[in-house]
């Protein structure tokens, strides 16, 4: 493999840099919404906007521009997207219910007792409204550095 091409691979630094932006927003729109800085939030799942609808909106959005729209190539990345969009949306955000439904049963079962349990993660997955913008952020992002790198 040579590293040159690696780094002139423009599809590969487009999901990239969508999945790195939308990790930046989430401390901005959090910020907007609690009315505190949440720098943990970069390394976070979870969130608005969704970094994994982004990443790989961004990606096939790349791949569609950069070798058109009508290539194999599109269609393996679109359904790789529909995928993770749903995955995001359903099993990932559900996990993240019963999570939080678990930690209130642990609080109940554990009132009045010195043991710290460790809560399980509750912001696993994503709304509808959050990946819908990730995947309108890696439109975005794929669009604009698509026309950047012509």
């Amino acid at each position: 493999m040579n590293f040159g091409t690696l780094i002139q691979n423009h599809v590969l630094w487009t999901g990239l840099a969508g999945w790195f932006l939308a990790q930046v927003l989430k401390i901005p729109v959090d910020l907007f919404r609690e009315r505190r800085w949440n720098w943990a939030l970069f390394f976070a799942a979870g969130g608005m906007p969704s970094s994994h609808s982004c990443l790989v909106t961004s990606t096939a959005m790349a791949v569609g521009l950069h070798y058109g729209f009508n290539n194999p190539l599109f269609a393996v990345a679109v359904a790789l997207a529909m995928v993770v969009v749903y995955d995001a949306t359903g099993v990932r955000r559900q996990a993240g219910m019963q999570a939080r439904k678990i930690n209130v049963l642990m609080e109940e079962l554990l009132k009045g007792h010195p043991i710290n349990e460790q809560h399980l993660r509750e912001v696993i997955g994503h709304t509808p409204l959050e990946a819908l913008g990730g995947v309108l952020l890696g439109l975005v992002v794929a669009v604009g550095l698509w026309l950047w790198w012509r």
